[in-house]
């Protein structure tokens, strides 16, 4: 049985909405994504969440990091890029968003997160995390994340 599924009223068009993400990478001795599932559906997804009225988008991003996945680091303050999908809201309303998303080299990973109960987290290789998510920009990303140069750390 396929789930029952809400967009906006008849004949409207949702409007696009914004997020910003963080994408969780480390280099030990290969490059490692980390994803984690979301919540509603169990998709592996990156850190994201909406606008916050007082930080700046890859602000944004690193909390969310920090409280979805626990991770805390280096975050870009220019985006990789940004990718579409549809956000699936209380009640089943699907509404499109964009997707910032911030490179991050994770830092830090905490014992203990806001969010640890309410998701799972994995670290991919990059081929592992292209075939995990379902956005194909989001594969798109990650393909070119892989391919460019990356800062030293500090």
């Amino acid at each position: 049985m396929v789930p029952h599924t809400k967009t906006a009223s008849a004949g409207t068009q949702a409007a696009l909405r914004t997020q910003y993400a963080a994408l969780p990478y480390r280099e030990e001795s290969a490059l490692e994504i980390l994803l984690i599932t979301s919540r509603e559906t169990q998709r592996w997804v990156i850190p994201k969440g909406w606008p916050m009225e007082s930080l700046q988008p890859w602000e944004t991003a690193a909390r969310e990091a920090l409280e979805e996945a626990g991770v805390e680091g280096a975050i870009s303050r220019k985006p990789l890029g940004a990718y579409l999908y549809e956000k699936r809201l209380p009640g089943g309303i699907l509404v499109p968003c964009s997707v910032d998303v911030f490179p991050m080299r994770v830092e830090r990973q905490r014992k203990e997160w806001r969010e640890k109960d309410q998701r799972a987290q994995r670290w991919l290789s990059v081929p592992d995390a292209i075939e995990a998510v379902q956005e194909q920009e989001l594969k798109s990303l990650l393909r070119t994340f892989a391919a460019t140069p990356r800062p030293s750390p500090r």
